[in-house]
């Protein structure tokens, strides 16, 4: 008898289902309404990284002086840059799409929503279908928080959905969050040329990472002219004429051409039914088990809809992982997504990344750890590169040597930490990394000599 599933959203969490189960022989419908590839991942990841790019090279250019070249001043073109965002979103929506009706996936595009254990109605304009299902899996992804204090225009006041790119290039833009987010997108602006001020509601940027890696955020924005509203918790934004005022708790006020609001998400679990079916849900997130299935055993939620670290590459592992679980495929003992072990990663200038145990987290637990450090300076390559900011660190257990975490901030981190996350996720040790014969010149040295 064929198993049948259907899949509701079609990002890294669904798609990679998707494609999984038919792989094992499932029949698989996939329903999206936006955007095969997922809004999240082609409206928000995808392009932010792609005018990150584009921003990179900018402070590139800018730097070449030091390098034995000539300074030149590059300009963004606006349509230009949307026209290369637009590009690779296509492409990989394409890839995407390709992939699944090679697998034979039923790729519907519609509203969806639960209207029975196992019964999923789809809404294509004035249809209706409803699909028989052994299983559901719910990935409907995550969108933008707008709070109550501010009202998006898409015009002056946006969200990160308005700025890939926005209709105007900002001159003076206020960024209202400094987790990954908001810090991308100050690095990203700046770099364009825009006078930007970041609200820090705490006393650092990127709250719950490493301090050092924060301090080093901290001052390469200053350096580049960004404000910091360090311990400032903005409350409401107004639009005065060609600008906009954004107020403070603590009585400051920062004004701008633009503002972006970059504080957060909600999921996108309105409209699904889960209510009638009686799904449990938590602040709008659906309640999973290690198998990531509901309170419904064959009904199962991934991506930024689980509850669980809302990041593409943890999504599409869930994604398998489901498929996996519904084909019968883990029937024994098998190994779960160990989140605690998901590398991450947070494209500024210069880039940061980490993994695993925090140096922080192990010293509030008590617990004893050696951490070794090494800085980017002392690297031939970054002086190679004309880049010599930042440093990596490892965290490891004092006894056994055995890789616990690490971070990493410089030039290409989002590289580099693979070579640590490998090490966490397989119980490496220091003398593992050591003894790897790295290329010369290159950053990798850089990690056998932190782990020396």
């Amino acid at each position: 008898m064929v198993t049948r599933i259907v899949i509701i959203g079609g990002g890294p969490a669904g798609n990679t289902c998707a494609t999984y189960a038919a792989r094992l022989g499932a029949e698989v419908v996939l329903v999206e309404r936006d955007v095969i590839g997922g809004a999240a991942h082609l409206w928000d990841c995808i392009p932010s990284k792609a005018m990150i790019g584009t921003g990179g090279a900018v402070s590139f250019l800018n730097r070449i002086s030091g390098m034995g070249l000539d300074d030149v001043e590059p300009q963004v073109e606006n349509e230009s840059l949307k026209s290369r965002v637009d590009y690779i979103e296509n492409r990989l929506g394409s890839s995407t799409t390709d992939l699944l009706m090679s697998q034979r996936v039923r790729l519907l595009t519609g509203e969806a929503r639960m209207v029975g254990p196992h019964q999923v109605e789809v809404v294509t304009g004035s249809t209706s279908e409803v699909l028989e299902a052994d299983f559901v899996v719910l990935a409907t992804g995550s969108r933008p928080r707008i709070p109550d204090w501010a009202e998006p225009d898409g015009t002056r006041v946006l969200t990160t959905r308005h700025a890939y790119p926005p209709p105007e290039m900002p001159e003076q833009l206020v960024v209202i969050g400094s987790g990954v987010t908001g810090v991308e997108f100050v690095h990203m602006f700046n770099s364009f040329g825009a006078q930007v001020t970041l609200i820090v509601s705490r006393q650092q940027v990127l709250p719950g990472k490493d301090p050092e890696v924060a301090a080093v955020l901290e001052e390469t924005f200053i350096s580049r002219g960004v404000k910091l509203f360090i311990g400032a918790r903005a409350n409401n934004v107004e639009v005065i004429g060609d600008h906009v005022q954004v107020f403070c708790d603590d009585g400051r006020t920062a004004i701008g051409s633009h503002a972006l609001l970059a504080i957060g998400s909600v999921p996108n679990s309105d409209g699904l039914g889960l209510e009638q079916v009686g799904i449990k849900t938590e602040n709008g997130y659906v309640v999973v088990d290690h198998n990531l299935r509901s309170n419904l055993p064959h009904v199962y939620a991934a991506g930024d809809l689980s509850g669980k670290l809302p990041l593409s590459s943890v999504a599409a592992m869930q994604g398998r992982k489901i498929a996996e679980h519904a084909m019968g495929l883990h029937k024994g003992p098998h190994r779960h997504v160990d989140y605690d072990k998901a590398a991450s990663a947070i494209f500024t200038e210069p880039e940061i990344a980490d993994v695993g145990l925090a140096e922080a987290d192990a010293f509030a637990e008590g617990r004893k750890v050696r951490v070794t450090k090494v800085p980017f300076s002392v690297s031939a390559k970054a002086l190679i590169n004309n880049d010599t900011r930042g440093f990596v660190k490892i965290i490891s257990d004092p006894a056994t040597g055995v890789v616990l975490g690490g971070s990493i901030v410089g030039r290409h981190a989002a590289e580099l930490i693979s070579v640590l996350a490998l090490a966490v996720n397989a119980s490496l040790t220091v003398t593992d990394i050591a003894n790897s014969l790295m290329v010369h010149p290159s950053l990798s040295e850089l990690l056998t000599d932190a782990a020396e």
